[in-house]
């Protein structure tokens, strides 16, 4: 059996990348382990299953469904710490997003950081979504100074997209939708060898990802169905 780790922060991660993703993996008969900072269990971002503002922005009623029913899941119950994951474990790294304040732990965690690099020095898969490809771009493999992701092809949270929810809920949120003042593509960008290795898609709302050795990255909730399920893909077709 195929096994993956899902590292994920103790609060506000988004509901759809984690839980529909989890609910994919496992109906795949993939074997799921959660990792949180210090073993505690994960929370969702709550605007996310009320509607961030008017009800709207939320995630849909099958991602609540899953997550409700992820809940109950004994792996949810009893995540692991991040500094107990062991790469040569797992057959499959993923890292979700999330945009609330309470990611930046996960975002800035070191040992989380020291745990990607190894993932990548076993080229083991690796899957991203959202700002978990700025997990993956401040990950630096000490052995060049550079992120472990510098010379790689991939996606996240575009700055469009970041803008456009920022702009919508301003009035109402504030900065809800600013997990740091730099947005997110800018970060991850500076850290590539090459500005134009971040890839945007050529619509938001057309499912996209992005494909490079062992990476597998993707931009916001709408891609993760697709991404889920190529993950399952190259998890099958692997020896």
């Amino acid at each position: 059996m195929k096994k993956a780790v899902i590292p994920i922060p103790d609060k506000d991660f988004d509901t759809t990348e984690v839980a529909i993703t989890w609910k994919i993996l496992k109906t795949n008969g993939i074997e799921i382990v959660f990792s949180t900072e210090n073993g505690a269990i994960g929370e969702t971002d709550p605007l996310l299953l009320t509607g961030v503002i008017f009800g709207q922005l939320g995630a849909k009623k099958n991602a609540i469904d899953a997550y409700h029913e992820m809940q109950k899941s004994a792996e949810f119950l009893h995540p692991i710490k991040y500094n107990e994951i062991n790469p040569t474990e797992y057959d499959l790294l993923f890292l979700p997003g999330g945009h609330a304040k309470g990611m930046r732990p996960y975002l800035e965690n070191k040992t989380l950081q020291d745990k990607i690099v190894d993932f990548f020095k076993l080229n083991k898969q690796v899957g991203s979504v959202c700002h978990g490809t700025l997990a993956l771009a401040r990950s630096i493999n000490p052995e060049t100074g550079k992120s472990i992701v510098y010379n790689y092809q991939l996606t996240g949270l575009t700055k469009s997209l970041e803008k456009l929810a920022y702009y919508l809920t301003k009035w109402k949120l504030g900065d809800y939708y600013r997990t740091y003042p730099e947005y997110l593509q800018d970060e991850v960008e500076s850290l590539l060898q090459q500005p134009s290795n971040f890839k945007t898609g050529t619509s938001s709302f057309i499912p996209f990802l992005v494909e490079d050795r062992n990476l597998v990255s993707a931009r916001w909730p709408n891609d993760v169905e697709k991404l889920a399920n190529k993950l399952v893909e190259r998890l099958n077709a692997a020896v």
